[in-house]
């Protein structure tokens, strides 16, 4: 990390303040956050329906022409589905207002330099979180529900029909899960870059390991995966491209560095 400059200590002997103030300054952010949460939460409960809809879409695209339908076997099961489905998506859709006020309430200890370093960062991590998540919903839903879809029968004269009948709050619970590990493994180019900018690992030792992470990818997406190799693979061939994004992320960041030192080596 680079120096800071006069100016920058000036700055932030100007926003010192008792420790009584960072709790109030805190409450604040916090309370905001929540009234930002519950006022999101409160309009996509509204659309819950339409938001689970769009969600089912992949299950029913594959039980197109098969009379097949979700179920539920509780009373209170589909409004509890509902309100998960509002608060899964009141929290995606409040979290830039989150992001900010977790930002001014930290942004004030921070130099100038660090702001700069660090506010990207923020910014990247929703856009990764919301691209893993469209991979999620457009390539691997697909895949794993064709796999499992897979093992229906139609029975016999002297056997049963195994058929689907997936319930309500079990198929929102596969796909949410599925979004926040896949949105979390998007993230890594985000963790290795900042881990970079800090100056923790450099892109000669992120080659140096290249093989290794091949092989702990690999043994992540077996585990987080349908059990078979199109979804397994679906996700081993991002991962290794956003490992290989990472690289170069951390290679742009130190030949930044390195033309600042430059840069201030000539001006001193």
């Amino acid at each position: 990390m680079n120096a800071a400059s006069p100016e920058d200590e000036a700055a932030i002997e100007a926003t010192k303040a008792p420790l009584l103030e960072h709790l109030v300054e805190l409450r604040k952010r916090l309370m905001w956050s929540i009234v930002s949460f519950l006022c999101a939460f409160g309009i996509c409960f509204f659309f819950a329906k339409d938001i689970y809809l769009f969600l089912e879409g992949p299950l029913a695209h594959q039980l197109a022409g098969q009379n097949q339908r979700l179920i539920y076997t509780a009373l209170p099961d589909v409004f509890f589905t509902y309100v998960k489905v509002g608060m899964f998506a009141g929290l995606g859709l409040s979290f830039p207002l989150i992001a900010a006020q977790l930002w001014m309430f930290v942004a004030p200890g921070l130099y100038k330099h660090e702001k700069r370093a660090f506010l990207p960062f923020l910014v990247a991590t929703p856009a990764m979180f919301a691209l893993g998540a469209a991979f999620v919903y457009y390539i691997l839903l697909p895949f794993a529900i064709k796999f499992f879809l897979s093992f229906e029968t139609t029975g016999g004269a002297n056997t049963l029909p195994i058929q689907l009948q997936a319930r309500v709050n079990e198929y929102l619970d596969f796909v949410m899960t599925l979004i926040i590990v896949f949105g979390l493994c998007f993230q890594l180019p985000v963790l290795l870059s900042l881990l970079g900018r800090v100056g923790i690992i450099t892109s000669k030792q992120l080659r140096s390991v290249w093989r290794y992470a091949v092989v702990g990818i690999v043994g992540v997406a077996a585990i987080i995966t349908p059990p078979d190799p199109l979804s397994m693979m679906s996700l081993v061939v991002p991962l290794i491209g956003l490992y290989g994004i990472s690289i170069l992320c951390v290679a742009l960041i130190e030949r930044g560095r390195a033309k600042e030192d430059a840069a201030r080596a000539a001006a001193g």
